[in-house]
């Protein structure tokens, strides 16, 4: 345990044992005992944020976001738990029920909305990963073109060969992929040249913070970045009309946050896009 504590912290340090590191593990190991349980009692549910396209505030699609409904825990938020699944293996069969959920409930969307599920690295260097997603269009009839896949730069940063063969793969079907979290790493513009994404998503400190200038520089830069390689910008995290405002000015393509939606139950964002398509028609 000291052992691995030292080596969390970056290597070349020495720890003591300390009981508290016995308490860690303990408590991660229930968790993942928890968490094998909660897949098979199909204790996981899905919720949707809506995506707007900013210059016609008209909703383009949704971002599927899991939820862990534990009895005993409650609620619990997946950056809570998504790193004990992955640790475990546990996110492959999660990621797949994922999926196919997200496809099914999409399928029931009026043509063109798109559906966006976040994908880990160790889902995608699974060899079965492709065909999982392969199969649950497929199941939904929901056409590739419609499906986005969220995937972070630790995903790129995997010098795996199968990893790349398997995006490019699925981009050639028509399936977007989409750079999560975009200005957090170390290395983002290297992460474009290396794989070209459809989309990048613009992360939530960046728009929190957008009302300071050196921030709303970088803001703007990456904006004008996504215009010249051709690539759909999104802003996460937009929770004020003045946050919305400046976005817009800059040429944001999309809005994703509280101001825009609240993540939702199937049902509530069916009943969303049918009042949205009726206020259009009225």
């Amino acid at each position: 345990m000291a052992l691995y504590s030292g080596k969390s912290e970056g290597r070349n340090v020495y720890r003591f044992f300390e009981p508290g590191m016995d308490a860690l593990v303990r408590a991660r190991l229930a968790l993942e005992t928890d968490l094998e349980t909660a897949l098979k009692r199909r204790e996981f549910v899905l919720e949707f944020q809506p995506i707007t396209n900013i210059a016609s505030g008209k909703i383009v699609g949704a971002e599927a976001l899991m939820r862990w409904n534990s009895p005993t825990r409650g609620l619990v938020a997946p950056d809570d738990f998504i790193a004990a699944a992955e640790d475990s293996g546990l996110i492959v069969p999660l990621g797949e029920w994922a999926l196919k959920q997200a496809c099914s409930v999409a399928a029931g969307w009026p043509p063109g909305m798109r559906i966006a599920v976040n994908v880990s690295a160790v889902q995608i260097r699974s060899a079965d990963f492709a065909r999982s997603v392969i199969s649950a269009l497929a199941v939904s009839g929901v056409p590739a073109s419609r499906l986005e896949l969220e995937i972070t730069e630790t995903v790129l940063m995997d010098e795996s060969e199968r990893v790349l063969k398997t995006l490019r793969q699925l981009r050639e079907l028509g399936i977007r992929i989409a750079l999560d979290d975009f200005g957090t790493g170390y290395s983002s513009l290297g992460y474009l040249r290396r794989f070209p994404v459809d989309k990048i998503k613009i992360d939530r400190s960046f728009i929190h913070d957008i009302d300071n200038k050196d921030t709303a520089a970088i803001v703007r830069t990456i904006i004008g970045l996504g215009a010249e390689l051709g690539i759909t910008v999104t802003a996460e995290g937009v929770e004020t009309e003045a946050q919305l405002d400046i976005l817009r000015k800059a040429g944001c393509v999309e809005a994703q946050g509280f101001l825009i939606g609240m993540p939702s139950k199937a049902a509530d964002m069916a009943r969303l896009l049918k009042t949205r398509a009726a206020s259009r028609r009225a």
